[in-house]
């Protein structure tokens, strides 16, 4: 397998139907592309929806059965497989960024997108690795289909992908972690905590990349930071932006109140 650039590379990613290679080749990838070896080609058009295996079945985000007790083993696999079920498809996410706008972009976007690919490929590992010690397994369990379906929407527009993947849903992952760690570490669930606690910091990061590259799109645009993404996230998001809001968390990834703050009053 030859892999001449960031743009093969991705779609490579992309098209994997088997979850072990997709994490494999984001590593893979990943080390390349920091190691000067792929060119910043992109020679062929990211396929409209990735590779995924058979199972998890897909259903409606409003059929998903509810995880009331985290004390409970069956709800914290039920937990822990939502979460994999959402870094696998950030895995994508961020090989899709690169595929569909990295042509368009510095150097450092590639950069960005590719470490945040490839922490993603290890959050999956950690999660999917804790499913195993509770003898389960990614697939176990149905999932919904909702994250992708945002990357579906923004597909034509970088501002928009950048407004409603990292900073509305990445985002509202640092609004409810905090809280998902206390369940675990209230059931005496250490392991997961551990784990929890490493994608928790991490997003931070991710978060911060957005916005990052979401105010340097409308500096080259001379649009209005705060105004385009209160638009974008009206336009493109079809749920509401609900408090309590980690603002800390928020606060640390740059990602200023003066942005989504209106948007959860309307």
């Amino acid at each position: 397998m030859t892999i001449n650039s960031i743009g093969d590379g991705a779609i490579m990613v992309l098209k994997a139907d088997d979850v072990k290679q997709k994490v494999s080749l984001s590593h893979q990838i990943s080390e390349l592309w920091f190691n000067g070896e792929l060119k910043q080609n992109y020679p062929n058009s990211p396929p409209t929806r990735p590779g995924r295996p058979q199972k998890p079945e897909l259903i409606a985000p409003q059929n998903m059965p509810r995880r009331r007790n985290a004390k409970a083993r069956a709800a914290r696999i039920a937990m822990l497989h939502a979460i994999g079920h959402i870094e696998l498809n950030a895995i994508d996410l961020a090989w899709d960024i690169i595929a569909r706008f990295g042509d368009l972009m510095p150097k450092k976007f590639n950069d960005d997108w590719v470490k945040v690919a490839d922490d993603e490929a290890r959050h999956f590992d950690l999660i999917n690795g804790r499913l195993l010690e509770y003898d389960s397994f990614y697939g176990a369990l149905p999932a919904h289909d909702g994250l992708w379906q945002s990357a579906e929407y923004t597909a034509h527009d970088l501002l928009a992908r950048l407004a409603i993947v990292p900073l509305v849903l990445e985002a509202r992952g640092l609004d409810v972690t905090p809280k998902i760690i206390e369940n675990f570490k209230a059931s005496g669930d250490q392991k997961s905590v551990e784990a929890l606690n490493i994608i928790y910091q991490e997003e931070i990061s991710h978060v911060g990349a957005g916005f990052y590259w979401f105010n340097y799109l409308c500096d080259q645009k001379n649009l209005p930071a705060e105004a385009t993404y209160q638009a974008l996230v009206t336009k493109y998001f079809t749920g509401s932006l609900k408090p309590p809001f980690n603002i800390e968390a928020r606060n640390k990834a740059g990602f200023m109140e003066s942005f989504y703050q209106p948007l959860s009053k309307r």
